[in-house]
């Protein structure tokens, strides 16, 4: 095939494409080769997800990085959050095939290094992409050079089950009461780890979309889009379950619905699996356990930290900001607007799967419904992230700077985008790094006071 640029299909964290227009298994093999000498690399654990293009992609991948002299370990079938498991448990480099949750003619790959530490571009993905770029012809057509190196193996390993166990090991179950719980696999791959996850747990599943179908027959496997949670709230209604759980198409992050059909704020979930971490941490002896949060997060999360006499510290969006600042903080637990969870005992990467029984624990260990148990952080009224297109990102910034930003008690930091503060209100502006968009969160102590600041903004950024 023709490849015309590489800089629109390797992502800031990922590779993402349209396949085959953009990319196909030469590419594929291309990046396999160049993986391997970047990171050096002499094995790495390959999986993919349930697109009709991910074998052959994968497979490609895993004939460059043999090819280059590295052992391959194939895990096929695998959630995100699974190839990070393989990762850290066999201390290995690795690679997940999936476009996570966007539409079925997109195909990605996630790369980490071993320990399921990230890459992206400060961290190996840059000079992926040169590599590649050196071999491509002056037509596009890529031709991987042939090294003088014996080939490496490949071989295919089972790790659902260890997987599965391990989760089970950072959170007690022993002790739930039976519920039940209505599941939206969206047709991805928390219909492939689930049922093992979940296996002889008392609960009373409600499998919804479990057959595993990359072209995502029932709707998109997006949760942060609400119109792609409307099944899964019509079934817990319907089946009177105890709460609803979401998974995206690669099932690294979970979306929660309580038993009402509302949807609780990722926030909410992240200041509840913090509380727990929180006194997990403690029991281990650390006194002053550190909690990770992103800018976006309602102001309830660093608040709950504080109460409980841990140590809230606030970064950037984005997962490497997030497992950075982990790592050097040696934080428990990290948690995001977008449903991302990050955890120690999991090599601080992000899995849904553990939030997600973190909630069945909380739930399951007492009497009360789940819209009960989380009342407690819901303390603010939030926007959701809202987006505009406009056509000079940075001059509608200053226009919301310039009114907003030099009244009494207002206080102005640029940590990622705009983040204006009073009293008892906040709103971030950010520009999106490949759309000319502006993503405006906001968030207040009630709805009056929120609609009135968001639709103020929304007029300045959309005049």
């Amino acid at each position: 095939m023709q490849v015309r640029d590489l800089k629109q299909l390797v992502k800031a964290y990922d590779v993402r494409g349209v396949v085959p227009d953009q990319w196909d298994e030469s590419l594929a093999r291309a990046f396999g080769a160049a993986f391997v000498q970047v990171l050096g690399a002499s094995a790495v654990v390959v999986g993919h997800d349930m697109r009709p293009s991910s074998p052959s992609l994968s497979r490609a991948f895993a004939e460059g990085a043999a090819a280059y002299g590295a052992d391959v370990v194939e895990i096929g079938l695998c959630s995100t959050d699974q190839l990070y498991y393989a990762s850290g448990s066999l201390d290995l480099p690795g690679a997940m095939f999936t476009a996570s949750h966007n539409p079925a003619q997109y195909n990605g790959i996630k790369l980490c290094k071993a320990g399921a530490a990230p890459v992206g571009q400060d961290t190996g993905l840059a000079e992926i992409r040169e590599l590649v770029e050196s071999w491509l012809d002056e037509d596009g057509k890529v031709t991987v050079p042939v090294v003088d190196a014996a080939t490496g193996s490949l071989s295919s390993r089972e790790t659902l089950t260890g997987y599965a166990d391990h989760l089970r090991s950072l959170v007690d179950l022993t002790a739930i009461r039976p519920l039940k719980v209505a599941v939206d696999a969206g047709n991805g791959m928390g219909g492939h780890t689930v049922p093992t996850v979940f296996e002889g747990l008392p609960l009373d599943l409600v499998p919804m979309y479990f057959e595993l179908d990359g072209t995502f027959p029932n709707h998109e496997a997006n949760p942060l889009d609400p119109k792609n949670l409307v099944d899964l709230q019509a079934k817990v209604r319907e089946v009177g379950a105890d709460l609803g759980l979401a998974f995206d198409g690669d099932a690294d992050r979970c979306f929660v619905v309580d038993e009402n059909g509302d949807p609780v704020s990722p926030s909410a979930i992240t200041a509840l699996v913090a509380e727990r971490e929180i006194a997990r941490a403690r029991e281990a002896g650390e006194e002053q356990p550190t909690i990770i949060h992103n800018l976006i997060t309602s102001w309830t999360v660093p608040e709950v930290v504080r109460e409980l006499g841990a140590n809230p510290v606030r970064t950037r969006v984005g997962h490497s900001f997030i497992k950075q600042e982990m790592a050097e903080s040696d934080a428990v637990f990290g948690g995001e607007h977008s449903a991302h969870y990050y955890f120690r005992d999991f090599w601080r990467a992000d899995t849904g799967m553990l939030a997600a029984l973190h909630v069945l624990a909380a739930l399951g260990g007492q009497p009360q419904a789940l819209s009960a148990l989380t009342a407690r952080y819901n303390r603010y009224a939030a926007s959701g992230e809202i987006n505009s297109t406009v056509a000079d990102q940075a001059e509608r910034t200053e226009a919301v700077r310039a009114a907003y930003a030099t009244g009494e008690d207002v206080t102005v930091d640029e940590l990622d985008g705009l983040t204006v503060a009073g009293p008892d209100w906040w709103f971030n502006l950010r520009a999106s790094n490949t759309e000319p968009l502006l993503r405006l969160n906001v968030e207040a102590k009630d709805e009056a006071r929120m609609a009135e600041l968001r639709d103020g903004v929304l007029a300045i950024v959309r005049a």
